[in-house]
């Protein structure tokens, strides 16, 4: 198998995993309007699709910049697998609080425990690594845009996010964000 369809192997386990988990979520009570949903979801969508090869009239963008067939590839293969994990272990283990939007379920509380003991965001953790891992293995400056594009969503929609949960937990809430980093561990 090569390197490149070993990628797409793992993101297509990915999705499906996250299309089966969607399936069991606690009720919402409330979630963001669609207009905020779609400030950090346009980009992440344009990033993917960048970083996933969508087809660029920007000669600059088609630029390979990272050799493909280099030492490095199968160690990013290595590393997006690491973090597909990573984030599917945070999603198993947030259970039924989980949505793909900024929600408030019923029964939301805080969850400090496994890798939320690590980080506040740590599916976002393993999503960039797993997705930084993917861009240097595509090694094109497209895949490297995507990349950044889709972390800068992610960040957008971390903010929403410790926006909510602030406002709805208040001090136990800021405490967890004092306490703990937002995606690097250790920082």
């Amino acid at each position: 198998m090569t390197p490149g369809r070993c990628l797409a192997a793992l993101w297509l386990v990915w999705a499906a995993l996250w299309a089966l988990f969607a399936l069991r979520t606690n009720a919402t009570v409330s979630q963001q309007p669609r207009s905020e949903r779609l400030k950090h979801g346009l980009p992440t969508a344009f990033g993917a699709y960048l970083l996933a090869g969508g087809r660029v009239h920007v000669a600059l963008l088609k630029t390979v910049v990272i050799s493909r067939g280099g030492a490095l590839v199968w160690p990013c293969v290595a590393l997006t697998a690491l973090g597909i994990a990573h984030a599917v272990w945070a999603r198993v283990h947030l259970g039924k609080l989980w949505s793909g939007i900024v929600t408030l379920k019923a029964e939301h509380k805080i969850v400090r425990t496994g890798p939320y003991a690590l980080t506040r965001h740590p599916i976002y953790t393993g999503l960039l690594l797993a997705l930084a891992a993917t861009a240097c293995a595509r090694g094109t400056l497209a895949g490297l845009a995507g990349f950044a594009i889709i972390a800068a969503g992610f960040k957008l929609k971390i903010r929403q996010e410790e926006t909510l949960l602030a406002a709805h937990f208040g001090d136990a809430y800021r405490a967890y964000q004092r306490e703990v980093p937002a995606l690097i561990p250790g920082l």
